[in-house]
């Protein structure tokens, strides 16, 4: 039986990491790993100088084995990999984030951080994010089907497979575009709001400014189109 990973970055009690764990039941013997509070946008950071604690926690899909652990994603997929799953999993899932991870901000995303983390791993991984909202009509529709597509489907080095579902109705969605490229644009553009807090000190908080342009052949174009997209990232950092 296959023996499936499964972390994010929202969290180990957050409705995307449950919905996913619920899925990949169906594919085989799933262990969670997780943070146990928000660390998104961590990017592949990890842990080095002082040590991390995992724990078994109850969780709400039977059969499933969680731990939540006081580091960070891509710590969660090293405990996991190396120490939690007997045998080391054959397939790690991320997600579902709370929030598209498209275009450049996977260099960002603790989602993909954690991905790419298994990848180094020589782990075969499946990145899943969905719009920000409350709408899950699209991918609870499409989340088996995908994960049975993309489930043998071999990568290259220090790739993953990247799945972002919108947030549409389902009668609203087109369908699937497999083979979409990362965009060079991001979903968000940012910038800094400016505030004198004292003499010699000024406070920067980000506002993110969205984007509506995405070339052809994108995974961002792909969303903003009503598509769900399905694309291959590379690790090239």
């Amino acid at each position: 039986m296959r023996k499936i990973l499964i972390t994010n970055d929202d969290g180990i009690e957050a409705d995307g990491l449950i919905r996913l764990a619920r899925a990949a039941v169906e594919f085989g013997e799933v262990w969670v790993v997780a943070p146990d509070s928000q660390r998104s946008a961590m990017s592949h950071s990890v842990t080095l100088r002082h040590s991390i604690e995992a724990w078994k926690v109850d969780f709400p899909v039977p059969g499933v084995h969680a731990f939540a652990c006081d580091g960070k994603p891509a710590d969660c997929v090293r405990i996991g990999a190396l120490n939690i799953v007997p045998g080391k999993p054959d397939h790690v899932f991320s997600g579902i984030n709370y929030g598209y991870n498209t275009a450049s901000d996977l260099q960002y995303s603790a989602t993909a951080g954690a991905a790419f983390e298994a990848a180094f791993q020589k782990i075969h991984t499946i990145a899943f994010s969905e719009e920000a909202c409350e709408v899950h009509e699209v991918t609870d529709r499409y989340l088996n089907e995908i994960m049975a597509e993309l489930l043998d489907k071999p990568l290259g080095i220090n790739q993953i497979w990247n799945v972002n579902f919108p947030g549409c109705r389902l009668a609203e969605c087109k369908g699937i575009l497999r083979d979409r490229q990362v965009s060079a644009e991001a979903y968000y553009v940012d910038r800094y709001n400016e505030t004198k807090v004292s003499e010699g000190r000024i406070s920067y908080m980000v506002e993110g400014i969205r984007n509506y342009d995405a070339l052809e052949g994108t995974d961002l174009k792909a969303i903003f189109d009503g598509y769900v997209s399905v694309g291959i990232a590379t690790n090239i950092s």
